[in-house]
């Protein structure tokens, strides 16, 4: 319906107008987008405004030095700072996820219970500050990606003089 906030293939916007052969769409960037009718029956069409609460999944990647109780604790404080954020949020869950080359994956799952994009923002927002401060507090670091050389140093003997 006009109004609705709508993704079509590469494309989003909010219907502005539905015809007989062609519905318009306006671009988050401004462009008016016009599709046939026939085209939006033919394609997937994600319907944002229809959305009662929104799935959030973030990665944090910690530094491999970080000692194991502090990597033990970390899906305990990620729910405490979630669940800190108020009855407009549930919090799922909080995984050591993987091992990857440069640091340490937690995978944390949380919904916000608005189809409001600018309360997710908000809400996902105030986490990010929260996790950066309690992480520091704790003294837990924030990976990004480097790597290590190890050097093993190799004995080098003279070479044989012939006299």
């Amino acid at each position: 319906v006009v109004g609705d906030f709508i993704l079509v293939d590469n494309f989003c916007g909010t219907v502005e107008h539905i015809g007989l052969k062609s519905t318009r769409i306006r671009s988050l960037s401004g462009e008016q987008l016009v599709f046939s009718n026939h085209d939006l029956l033919n394609s997937r069409i994600q319907n944002y405004r229809q959305m009662q609460e929104r799935r959030v999944v973030f990665t944090l990647r910690i530094n491999y030095q970080t000692p194991y109780e502090k990597l033990a604790a970390i899906p305990s404080l990620l729910k405490e700072i979630i669940e800190a954020q108020g009855s407009k949020i549930r919090f799922d869950r909080a995984h050591f996820k993987s091992y990857e080359p440069s640091s340490l994956d937690f995978e944390i799952v949380y919904y916000v219970l608005s189809d409001d994009y600018y309360l997710y923002m908000d809400l996902q927002q105030q986490i990010n500050l929260a996790i950066f401060h309690r992480f520091a507090e704790e003294g837990i670091e924030f990976a990004y990606p480097t790597q290590t050389v190890y050097l093993n140093p190799v004995c080098h003997s003279e070479p044989n003089e012939k006299a």
